[in-house]
């Protein structure tokens, strides 16, 4: 049998894993790999792939990088946490604080090393990441509409350290970009209803606290709407392949979704929207191989 001192480490391990959100990490780590292969660089074989040393270390520095990022943002949220989420609260809590804050520097300096060995502009993107992700989860996630709006777009930053990488920009990377925000951006919306008890009580200033219920409902409305419309737009303008019926599902899930929102009033109701945002986001990454990119590509030189 397991030592009591061996099983309180597995147990402070398995916590770490939870604080850090490693499930969450790995499904970024294989939405990066298969956007590198599929439509960033979909002419290189996947032996390339496997030997570009240099995409192996920026997706890692982005893992290690989004790792710190959780540890902080939860080194701020614990009081909330524990009203929202006291058993998963529980768990985080076998970490002490001063723990977590010593392994948040030193995954910063390991993402900031690694990328380093990039280049010095990769040591600057990232270093300016992990001050971002510290200012936000300080600063601006107390501040309504804003915060959500920065907490969308540092999820959606570490796919920029790649399309940079590839040089590949091409209007249908931005469009699916915004597709992915305005995904995230609904989720942190929802969030914010899911968590309203923690935050009247720790006195952080979202939109369901500062304006209610219903003006938050409108916002995810409106958000939901565009989102409808992008994906209209990629599947009217580009040759989206099989990967289309991902975008047609994704809009009856949408508009399914708003129609729940109105008839929600509980935090069980809205942890059910927010998980069907998670599982569109999540199929989204497992979708990319349907992707006809090649055809886009095409299409986009054609008219160039």
């Amino acid at each position: 049998m397991l030592s009591r001192k061996r099983k309180l480490f597995y147990y402070k391990l398995f916590s770490l894993f939870s604080v850090v959100r490693g499930y969450n990490i790995l499904i970024i780590v294989i939405a990066q790999y298969l956007a590198a292969k599929f439509i960033l660089a979909p002419k290189e074989s996947f032996m390339e792939i496997i030997l570009d040393w240099n995409l192996h270390a920026l997706i890692i520095a982005s893992a290690v990088a989004i790792a710190g990022g959780y540890i902080i943002n939860n080194f701020y949220d614990a009081e909330k946490d524990l009203i929202n989420r006291p058993r998963k609260s529980m768990l985080d809590r076998l970490v002490s604080q001063r723990t977590k804050i010593t392994v948040y520097f030193i995954l910063n300096f390991i993402s900031a090393g690694i990328a380093s060995l990039v280049s010095f502009r990769a040591f600057i993107f990232f270093s300016a990441y992990i001050f971002g992700i510290w200012f936000y989860s300080h600063k601006m996630k107390k501040i309504p509409f804003l915060g959500n709006l920065t907490s969308a777009f540092l999820a959606i930053t570490p796919f920029f350290a790649v399309f940079i990488y590839y040089g590949n920009l091409y209007s249908v990377i931005f469009v699916h970009a915004t597709f992915l925000f305005l995904l995230i951006l609904i989720r942190e919306f929802i969030k914010d209803l899911e968590n309203i008890k923690g935050d009247l009580v720790q006195n952080y200033k979202t939109i369901p606290v500062m304006y209610g219920e219903k003006v938050s409902k409108g916002l995810i409305t409106f958000a939901t709407m565009i989102a409808v419309s992008v994906t209209v737009l990629l599947l009217s303008q580009y040759d989206t392949g099989y990967m289309r019926y991902y975008f047609y599902g994704s809009i009856v899930l949408l508009i399914f979704s708003v129609i729940i929102l109105y008839k929600s009033n509980t935090k069980p109701q809205y942890l059910l929207l927010h998980n069907i945002l998670k599982f569109i986001i999540v199929s989204g990454v497992f979708s990319i191989p349907l992707l006809n990119i090649e055809a886009i590509l095409d299409k986009i030189t054609r008219v160039l």
